[in-house]
Formats: structure tokens, C-alpha cells, sequence
């Protein structure tokens, strides 16, 4: 909790520097705080680097490809000249971003997480994906991730503006 605190005061400092009044000076805090709700419920001060890692970059105001290409290359493994995601690296990537969703009520049955991990490697006969595959799997919107594009939707429209008049 400890480092990941050091690293987000960093990275707002930063923020606050590009974009001068747009960051709430507790930001870092606030972030801190939320992240340990959803990771260290016990309060053990420890959260796992990945798990944060995938809620800000679920959180981040990146596009989704850019979010699930990050999500890839902090869960998959390297194998030779490729990297791949696992059968077990999948399921911890999809309960680590389930636990978005249950802070605010709407949590996921660890069965709804088996029945992902079974239709992204649905037709696969080894043990891993590639990233085409991941990807491919990801823009299906399956259920259990139904949330993440619905935000990212939601955000991208608070910027559009339409030259239209109402009569």
C-alpha cells in the first residue's frame, strides 16, 4: 500500500503539472482509498501491483483497445518471441476487474468468471491465448466485462457536443 501510495502521489503530481486546476489535490488519497476497498478489505496493507494496475487502467480515460492491450501485457506471460495469457491469468485478470463493479453493489459470482474463462478459450485445444484472441474476446462484450464499455461509452459522450437547435 505503501509504494503503490508513493506511485499515485507521483503520478497526480505529475497530472496536476500538465493539466494545472483540473486535479483535486486529494486525488492520490482518494484513489489509495478506493483501491484498498476493493483489494485489502481486511486491511492488511497489501495490494497486489496487478490488481491496482488493472483498476486505473480500467479506470483510466483511455480508449478500450488501449485498455485491453494494457490489461494483455500486465496478465499474459512470455513464451519465446510472443507473450500469452493463461487459463488462471485470465480468471485473476477478470476478478481482479470484477471487484470495480462490487464496490458499488453490482458484484459477479466467481461462476460468472468461469463461464467467461470458458468462452474466451471456447475452441482453443492448448492452454493459452494469443493477444489476437484476447482482443477478439474482449470487443464480443462478454457479460462479465459488460460494464467496461458501457463506462467508456458513457465518458466519450460527456465531450460530444451537437450544433443542433431544439425548437
Amino acid at each position: 500500500v505503501q509504494q503503490i501510495s508513493g506511485m499515485l502521489t507521483k503520478l497526480f503530481q505529475r497530472v496536476r503539472l500538465e493539466k494545472p486546476g483540473q486535479v483535486d489535490p486529494r486525488a492520490a488519497g482518494f484513489t489509495l482509498s478506493l483501491l484498498a476497498a476493493m483489494y485489502d478489505r481486511s486491511g492488511t496493507g497489501y495490494i497486489k501491483t496487478r490488481s491496482a494496475a488493472a483498476a486505473l487502467i480500467a479506470l483510466s480515460g483511455d480508449t478500450l483497445l488501449a485498455k485491453y492491450r494494457a490489461f494483455f501485457q500486465f496478465y499474459a506471460v512470455p513464451d519465446g518471441k510472443a507473450a500469452l495469457i493463461t487459463r488462471s491469468a485470465l480468471r485473476s485478470l477478470l476478478t481482479d476487474l470484477n471487484k470495480i463493479p462490487a464496490i458499488v453493489g453490482e458484484s459477479c459470482t466467481l461462476s460468472c468468471v468461469e463461464i467467461a474463462t470458458h468462452s474466451c478459450f471456447h475452441g482453443v485445444l492448448n492452454s493459452t491465448i494469443v493477444e489476437e484472441k484476447f482482443l477478439s474476446w474482449l470487443r464480443s462484450e462478454p457479460a462479465v466485462l459488460l460494464w467496461l464499455p458501457t463506462c467508456y461509452r458513457l465518458s466519450a459522450t460527456e465531450m460530444v457536443s451537437h450544433q443542433a437547435r431544439c425548437r
